[in-house]
């Protein structure tokens, strides 16, 4: 399906581009009644088409419909063909090798390209299994520390050790489930071909839904959300957007050090929803903005980081918002504090 719409998207483009080329003729020869601009004009269009469509069919295409196009509409006897006349030869020649060398070093260009994005796509898993096992680590070991001090001190600790220790175990757990939730939306959008379920979600339902996962596992910490007062409708893979504000908002408990207000706003600016996650606390160093969303933090750091880095919680929600088209940022505050922003397209411009 995908490879039809992306040959009538070409075709469609070669038809505009030479369309263009003979309309840009048929203008000049009536404005100054010249005739040497035309053969460049036309070898333009077949570059463009060679260069902006995939393979080698449609700029040979090109080049021969020009070349018919030149010799019926530009070349005497007009407004009839001469097949066999060397001009006409000696331009479908030349139009025939800007086709396939544009063609060829479009191609070399792209396969390039597509290496490239391998070559980093290889990076950030790399950056991520490395994050991965610092963020383990440290739920793990509490884990393995709690329950062997409950084994070997089983009848010497009071019942309020054990339900102390078992509440650690329980969060400790608890994170870990996020944790393999993350890695599970990495694995189902980190792929060449993107499978989101994108629906429109109505913004007040899912912040709603959001909100409340949120007060579920962090009671003590409020959340002011500022939405528009009209009724927004966004596609998306509610989802996984749901698993982007949780990254973001958990971020802010456990890494926004002196936190007393958290925020979630969305605003709607043209065509695009606008959603910030902001607080007041510490803020982030200048020198880690430009690691946020690599999926690689050092853990040396000025914030809480008691449970785990911010490394596979903002790779996760880079990648999530990246599928649906849209952008992130993270920045500080002036009044202090952190502040991240994404952005989401309110049409679908992929279609189901």
């Amino acid at each position: 399906m995908k490879l039809h719409k992306n040959m009538l998207a070409d075709g469609i483009y070669m038809l505009l581009t030479l369309g263009a080329s003979f309309a840009l003729n048929l203008l000049l020869l009536k404005q100054f009644d010249t005739r040497t601009m035309i053969p460049m004009i036309f070898v333009l269009g077949v570059f463009l088409v060679s260069w902006r469509t995939q393979g080698y069919f449609w700029g040979i295409a090109a080049s021969l419909i020009s070349v018919l196009a030149v010799n019926y509409a530009f070349t005497y006897p007009y407004w009839a063909f001469d097949l066999i006349s060397p001009e006409c030869i000696s331009s479908a020649v030349v139009m025939l090798i800007v086709a396939i060398l544009t063609g060829t070093l479009t191609t070399k260009l792209k396969r390039q390209e597509k290496m490239k994005a391998e070559a980093e796509k290889e990076r950030m898993r790399g950056n991520l299994l490395r994050a991965v096992s610092h963020d383990l680590r440290t739920p793990l070991t509490s884990i393995y520390g709690a329950c062997s001090a409950m084994l070997e001190s089983y009848e010497k600790l009071p019942k309020e050790k054990h339900l102390k220790l078992l509440g650690d175990i329980r969060n400790d757990a608890q994170w870990l489930v996020r944790m393999v939730e993350n890695l599970l939306s990495v694995t189902r959008v980190d792929a060449d071909q993107v499978n989101l379920s994108k629906r429109d979600t109505v913004l007040e339902e899912l912040i709603d839904a959001v909100l409340v996962k949120f007060h579920k596992h962090y009671p003590e910490q409020p959340v002011q959300a500022e939405l528009p007062e009209e009724f927004v409708s966004v596609p998306m893979d509610a989802m996984l957007m749901e698993q982007v504000l949780m990254n973001l908002l958990e971020n802010a408990v456990f890494h926004a050090r002196g936190m007393r207000n958290l925020w979630l706003r969305v605003q709607v600016r043209g065509r695009k929803a606008v959603f910030w996650v902001e607080d007041d606390g510490c803020g982030i160093p200048e020198d880690r903005l430009g690691q946020l969303f690599t999926g690689m933090l050092d853990s040396e750091a000025p914030t809480d980081t008691s449970r785990s880095s911010m490394g596979i919680g903002l790779a996760v929600c880079s990648t999530i918002i990246k599928a649906h088209g849209g952008k992130i940022y993270a920045g500080n505050r002036s009044e202090g504090g952190a502040s991240f922003c994404f952005t989401l397209d309110m049409e679908d411009s992929h279609g189901e």
